[in-house]
């Protein structure tokens, strides 16, 4: 049984939702608190500073990190519409492709962060955008090479229509991803 569009749309909405709060969150992890407007805080007796993240808040990140990865096998698994068999052989790969992935996604968001550090420090200089731009098109091949890898691991697992079906709902996901990006990203001055 698979999902309509509107429960397609609105699974995807979830996934998004939590990729869109995760740069908040992160920037509330790396902000260490501060007092309410006209007090003073004044550190107990002994007492040093806590560290900008700590171990619970990232174990927290974890949490998310993990739901975001559920939600989207979640939504994967409620529409490939997999036998027994073809679930078994499919999961692996599946699993293998997201850690792969991830590979790229650190990338991308080590690009975007460099990116964002230089705008906002108002100093891009040319060879830093030629440099980011480089690295920017290196990812999007070496992504387009993964799914061709992943395309023939697939095939050796599913038949060619349900190998199909799931590259769509990933490149259905990884497109309303990178416009959520795009339009956060602010265009180079």
């Amino acid at each position: 049984m698979s999902m309509g569009k509107v429960g397609f749309r609105a699974a995807v909405g979830a996934v998004l939702f939590i990729f869109a709060v995760m740069p908040i969150l992160t920037f509330a992890q790396n902000t260490p608190p501060t007092a309410p407007r006209g007090t003073t805080q004044t550190p107990a007796r002994g007492a040093t500073a806590a560290p900008a993240a700590t171990p619970a808040k990232s174990t927290d990140m974890q949490i998310i990190l993990d739901k975001v990865r559920a939600d989207k096998k979640l939504l994967v698994a409620s529409n490939m519409d997999l036998t027994e068999a073809e679930k078994t052989a499919f999961w692996p790969v599946y699993d293998a492709y997201q850690k792969d992935l991830q590979a790229i996604n650190d990338r991308l968001a080590k690009t975007i962060k460099a990116y964002a550090d230089a705008y906002n420090a108002k100093n891009l200089t040319n060879d830093q955008a030629k440099k980011l731009t480089d690295e920017a098109i290196a990812i999007d091949a070496d992504e387009a090479k993964l799914r061709s890898t992943y395309n023939t691991k697939l095939n050796a697992v599913l038949p060619g229509t349900k190998v199909a079906r799931y590259l769509q709902i990933e490149n259905k996901i990884r497109s309303a991803l990178r416009y959520d990006m795009a339009s956060a990203i602010p265009l180079v001055p």
